[in-house]
This record gives structure tokens, sequence and C-alpha cells, in this order.
């Protein structure tokens, strides 16, 4: 199935970040520890224009990103997560 966002929206997967291990050897669970905001990016919209304002995309396909924690909807497809942001949730590419 492939995946296109309309207009100014960007579709991502989170990049899963490594266990953590204290000093102590205990390992954290995941719901111990904030969940990651860094994602690669799957998809991008045309852009164009929202409202009265255009908009431009700046993001690419592949380009790593850090967005904003509680911003945009999840969804699973074929036991994959992704996210559908807007471009303005997007705080900065990863270069």
């Amino acid at each position: 199935m492939k995946l296109k966002p309309l207009f100014d929206k960007v579709v991502v997967e989170e990049i899963e970040e490594k266990k953590e291990k204290l000093e102590s050897g205990i390992l954290l669970p995941d719901s111990a520890k904030e969940k990651p905001s860094y994602a690669k990016v799957i998809a991008v919209g045309e852009g164009g224009y929202v409202g009265e304002e255009k908009v431009e995309m700046k993001v690419k396909v592949d380009d790593n990103v850090i967005f904003c924690k509680y911003a945009g909807s999840e969804f699973k497809i074929n036991n994959k997560k992704y996210i559908v942001l807007k471009q303005d949730d997007i705080l900065a590419i990863v270069e």
C-alpha cells in the first residue's frame, strides 16, 4: 500500500531508540521513558494552499526529522506504526 498525504501533510515512521539500561543493570521499560520524537519521512504532500496561505514543502522522503511530541495522528498498516503530521509540527531536519 502506498501512502500519499494531501497538502502540507507528512507521513513519518518513528525511529526506535535502543533500550536504556541503568548503571545498576536494570532495563527501563518503554513506558518509563519519554517517547522519542525522531522519525524518518516516508511520504510528503504536494504543498499548495492551506486556507489563503501558500505552503512550500521543505522536507523530503528519507529525511530524518524531529517533531513535536504530541503532534499528528498515529495509525497502523501491516503492523507498522505511522504518524501523519502537518509540516508545521516538524521542528528540524537532522543532517
